[in-house]
């Protein structure tokens, strides 16, 4: 067997991967699909088309590199982590939509659950807070929202599952309903210390128990594929969420390690080892990968709009045609210019977690324009990254451990733009460490399965495969860096005072 299969399913397109067994990528394929907005901050996919996206992708990707199934050695799979698919038991038909974890439908019931105070509970439990953008809540509200679905989860006809969860019931004809311990541990039903579903959780959401999947380490043996899918059967050998994917990928398996991943949002994770380390500053606690029933923990941040604000100048304002201008067009705006972008489009996530507030713009003048917009857009993503940073080394400092490596890995498409990553290393005043494979994520699902399979070697031996493709130095004087920062504070403090006002 020559190859390990990693499929990523995104929020915007399905990929598949296939790497050989020295981690080199043979072949790729990828389609975008669909979005859907019902409603204002609400996010939806058909789940056929993440179903037939992502098979499609996987044979594309086989016949590019001339694989048949018998040399395949695994499946891993990869997954936008909080979005949510209910399904019947027995035709699998999704009863709904996909709510997509950037949908903010639920956020009075978030309210209310806070109100009530429930959030200290909830959050010792699981390591998240209460918020629209984990899974639980979009549980509850298909049941009480779709005509008779809570009648039909309570007589066990109906299943739950992440979208990893939902591909492999797919994968194997329905044969088997599992997840693993990263992404159990986004959903607000999971209990993080003890491994296990949790019934109070699950009482208080009103989440059926005969609705969830069985979790399992994230790398282990799944099920099979169907033989009719690839003409033959394939382990599925791992899975883990995207970012917790892409943690393993940039081989962060040391505690004290951070990487940051930039796609639609941006996510940061730094490792905290065997220990969960509890937040003071609104950051979640996590698991970062489970292997041989031993847990490793992470703290996380994690930022809505990072690509999609290039999107938005993009498709919104039409001022690019494609991503790859964003650089070069803010490279020419005004130095005596400070204009400020909050792109809370769809609320703002760590270290501030307000679903209410939207995006602003402030320091325009007469003269602003698109190379001023753009420049922006940009260094928006760079300083949501910096509040991350700050948090997570203090959080980490706070707990008693030596001070977290002062390198960032990131990885993710934005992390093309050299004049990105410049600013950032310049904005963190910290190097940051772009690798040579950049499929990280991808990379990940398939370390975890290959690793089962046999094919990947332990995570000590895997870490030293990681290769630098370039590394960001900061280049910015701390009186610049400084200015620029507290522009940035009072741009957010403005934001945040506006939603108080109202």
């Amino acid at each position: 067997m020559s190859f390990v299969m990693a499929i990523d399913q995104g929020t915007t397109s399905s990929r598949a991967i296939l790497f050989r067994d020295d981690i080199s990528i043979a072949a790729s394929a990828q389609r975008e699909f669909p979005q859907h907005f019902p409603a204002s901050g609400w996010v939806e996919h058909e789940p056929e088309d993440i179903w037939t996206s992502t098979l499609a992708t996987c044979r594309e990707a086989m016949e590019k590199a001339g694989a048949a199934a018998a040399d395949i050695a695994a499946i891993g799979i990869t997954n936008q982590r909080e979005t949510v698919v209910v399904w019947d038991r027995i035709s699998g038909k999704a009863i709904h939509r996909a709510i997509v974890w950037q949908d903010r439908r639920t956020a009075e019931f978030c309210t209310r659950l806070k109100a009530d105070g429930h959030e200290p509970m909830i959050t010792e439990k699981t390591g998240l807070i209460v918020d629209p953008y984990f899974s639980g809540t979009k549980v509850a509200w298909l049941l009480d929202n779709v005509p008779g679905a809570r009648a039909r989860a309570e007589r066990g006809e109906l299943r739950f599952g992440t979208i990893d969860c939902y591909l492999l019931w797919r994968l194997t004809g329905g044969r088997v309903h599992a997840t693993d311990a990263t992404n159990a541990s986004r959903t607000l039903l999971f209990n993080i210390h003890t491994a296990e579903w949790d019934d109070d959780l699950l009482r208080l959401l009103g989440v059926p128990r005969s609705m969830l999947p069985q979790v399992k380490d994230s790398s282990a043996h799944f099920g099979d594929s169907d033989y009719e899918l690839f003409g033959a059967p394939i382990a599925i050998r791992g899975i883990a969420g995207d970012q917790q994917a892409a943690t393993i990928g940039q081989a962060c398996f040391t505690p004290g390690m951070i990487k940051s991943t930039y796609g639609t949002g941006c996510f940061a994770l730094l490792n905290t080892g065997a220990t969960p380390v509890r937040s003071h500053n609104k950051l979640l606690t996590t698991i970062a990968y489970q292997l041989g029933g031993k847990r490793t923990y992470a703290l996380e941040g994690s930022i809505f709009v990072a690509g999609s604000a290039v999107q938005w100048l993009r498709d919104g304002l039409g001022i690019i045609k494609h991503a790859s201008e964003t650089g070069p067009l803010a490279d020419k705006s005004d130095p005596m210019q400070s204009v400020y972008l909050v792109p809370a489009f769809v609320g703002m996530g760590a270290p501030y977690w307000n679903p209410r507030v939207r995006g602003a713009l402030f320091g325009m003048t007469r003269n602003t324009g698109p190379a001023e917009l753009a420049h922006a857009a940009l260094e928006s993503v760079c300083y949501q990254t910096y509040d991350l940073w700050a948090a997570m080394r203090a959080d980490w400092s706070s707990a008693g451990a030596n001070a977290a490596t002062p390198v960032l890995r990131v990885d993710g498409g934005m992390t093309a733009s050299d004049w990105t990553m410049q600013r950032l290393a310049d904005l963190l005043d910290a190097p940051v460490d772009r690798p040579v494979i950049q499929e990280t994520t991808a990379l990940g699902a398939a370390y975890l399965a290959g690793l089962s399979a046999g094919v990947f070697p332990e995570p000590a031996k895997f870490a030293d495969n990681w290769r630098l493709d370039h590394r960001f130095r900061p280049a910015m004087s701390q009186a610049t860096r400084e200015r620029k920062l507290a522009g940035w504070g009072r741009a957010v403090k403005g934001l945040l005072a506006s939603d108080e006002g109202e």
